[in-house]
């Protein structure tokens, strides 16, 4: 499998970074850059976070951002197991997020409908 193998839209569900943690489902759109770099958008419902990383050896690692409701800007990282070109598990991490804790997440590619006239 190649970094590009793994550009596409994703289904995902997660959970955040706390003890009692509170779970989640968006979308994770991934793209490869000029650079067979991953640039990453997740929307969780009204909220948008970007990141960029790379793969290698079945291995997705993403730096992200984004701006809170307090308008701050929060920071973090994402490392995904690869299980095929279709299905990521990971997990993730805040700078600011409880230490205790990992978040995490499970994404499954949207396939393309094709419909017939």
């Amino acid at each position: 499998m190649t970094v590009h193998d793994l550009a596409g839209n994703y289904s995902i569900q997660g959970s955040n970074q706390e003890e009692n943690s509170s779970t989640y489902h968006g979308f994770l759109t991934l793209r490869v850059d000029e650079n067979n770099r991953i640039t990453a958008q997740w929307i969780i419902g009204d909220h948008i976070q970007h990141g960029t990383g790379f793969y290698k050896d079945q291995i997705l690692v993403i730096n992200f951002s984004y701006e809170g409701d307090d308008q701050k800007l929060y920071k973090g990282v994402a490392v995904y197991r690869c299980l095929n070109a279709d299905t990521l598990d990971g997990f993730w991490s805040e700078k600011h997020g409880n230490p205790l804790y990992l978040g995490s997440e499970y994404a499954v590619r949207i396939k393309e409908s094709k419909f017939l006239n």
